[in-house]
């Protein structure tokens, strides 16, 4: 039997040029690495949407799209993923501005295979590196650092996560996108007796049923299309630990009875192989939808459900815990200059008001990024209220139908409200009621 091992590195290559994207892939495939290819901007979103990537070569002259625009994209869809563009000499200055737009590396075309196969060792180790130090960093850490609040709610909230972290009772976490989910998952890892075992999490809307039996169970080579390499699954790797499931309700249907399967009995059995198998594994699950309604309509199994929610925390929003707002902006502001070296020390009283004031539809997350994006731009020691960008926002949060606005600032405001509320734009999509390539041109038409 093959040993189960994981593939050196997963890399996507973006080029409009076919026979470009053949020469790389045998290349790179050559080597041992995972290889997908995409030859627009709207494939590599669609391939972005379902599988994770270490590692991109992107094309700046895309066809009809702007490398520099996709990049842009990149950075936000997928922030772990190391970006080398590939340009023409007489793109070098241009390619050098991908770099300051966050782009790890640049190669000018044509470039050797040996290039390409270092570019790629390269920056593959470099994401490794990142990796063993967000690991060391969160070992580094207090468990639950970071969640204290003052809020009542919240505070009740933590109280219970840390008296139940200690048995091996599943898990429910219920909030809107953005309160912090996936953090008390981690947090209660580490109350818990499991702590010195690995705490596993898989993004259940980013993958189709088949991936993600696959990446839950893991297959054997040749068991299906593409199936080059035998691989452990998650189950296996959470072995003794804790499985955080995120977006629980996005679990695919027809897997549902083996997810159940497993949480009862705790065997499985890999794609391909008839072997069955067993792991100690503690269930954590986390959604913002509405299990009890989804499971009257037949759209999420009931008997999954009742194993699911043994216990079930429920984060309040943060608009709902306005006096954590401040102490979480100043924690982030003072991480953030840290990390990009920039001169902001404090929020001026105007920009303070205007953060306790905002609706922040889109919690935790939102205010994290808001606090990054002035962190960055502010060349001063107090943040003002121009650098938080909220004016426009705060505006668009709440759009009224009949409201004296044109259709398409309506538009804008309701698609920009719902990506606030949406942890990827898989879900954002599937809220509006478009695919995923559709919603990535209008962000580009409204300029979102």
């Amino acid at each position: 039997m093959d040993t189960p091992s994981q593939p050196l590195g997963r890399i996507l290559l973006v080029d409009d040029e076919p026979a470009i994207l053949r020469t790389f892939r045998y290349c790179l495939e050559d080597e041992g690495y995972q290889v997908s290819t995409a030859n627009s901007a709207a494939q590599a979103d669609a391939l972005l949407l379902r599988q994770v990537f270490d590692l991109c070569f992107l094309d700046l002259r895309l066809g009809n799209d702007d490398g520099m625009e996709v990049l842009t994209h990149m950075r936000v869809q997928a922030p772990w993923m190391r970006v080398v563009m590939i340009t023409a000499h007489s793109a070098i200055d241009t390619a050098v501005d991908a770099i300051q737009a966050g782009a790890a590396d640049y190669l000018v075309k044509p470039c050797s295979p040996e290039q390409l196969r270092l570019a790629a060792s390269k920056q593959l180790e470099a994401r490794q590196m990142a990796e063993r130090l967000a690991h060391l960093e969160g070992h580094a850490r207090k468990p639950g650092e970071g969640l204290d609040s003052h809020n009542p709610a919240m505070m009740a909230v933590l109280q219970t996560a840390k008296q139940v972290a200690d048995t091996d009772a599943n898990i429910l976490i219920l909030g809107e996108s953005g309160t912090g989910k996936g953090e008390l998952a981690q947090a209660i890892h580490g109350w818990s007796k499991r702590a010195k075992k690995s705490c596993v999490t898989i993004n259940c809307p980013s993958l189709s049923a088949e991936l993600m039996e696959s990446e839950l169970f893991g297959h054997n080579r040749g068991s299906f299309t593409g199936a080059t390499e035998s691989t452990q699954g998650r189950v296996s790797q959470a072995d003794g630990g804790t499985l955080f499931l995120d977006e629980i309700g996005d679990f695919p249907l027809a897997l549902q009875p083996k997810l159940l399967r497993f949480i009862q009995d705790k065997v499985y059995e890999r794609i391909g192989d008839p072997q069955t198998r067993q792991a100690d594994v503690r269930i954590v699950a986390a959604t913002n939808l509405n299990l009890d309604e989804m499971a009257k309509q037949g759209q999420f199994r009931e008997d999954l459900l009742y194993r699911l929610n043994v216990i079930t925390l429920t984060l309040p929003a943060l608009r709902e815990r306005r006096e954590d707002i401040m102490v979480l902006a100043e924690r982030f502001l003072a991480r953030f200059v840290s990390d990009y070296a920039r001169p902001a020390r404090a929020f001026s009283n105007e920009a303070r008001e205007a953060l306790l004031s905002y609706a922040w539809p889109g919690n935790i997350r939102e205010l994290r990024n808001v606090v990054e994006r002035a962190s960055i731009l502010c060349a001063e020691e107090q943040v003002q209220v121009s650098h938080l960008g909220l004016t426009l926002n705060a505006e668009l949060c709440s759009p009224q139908a009949g409201a004296q606005m044109s259709l398409e600032a309506l538009e804008k405001a309701h698609i920009s409200a719902v990506l606030a509320n949406s942890g990827t734009l898989d879900q954002a999509a599937k809220t509006l009621g478009i695919d995923a390539s559709t919603l990535y041109r209008k962000r580009k038409q409204l300029d979102l």
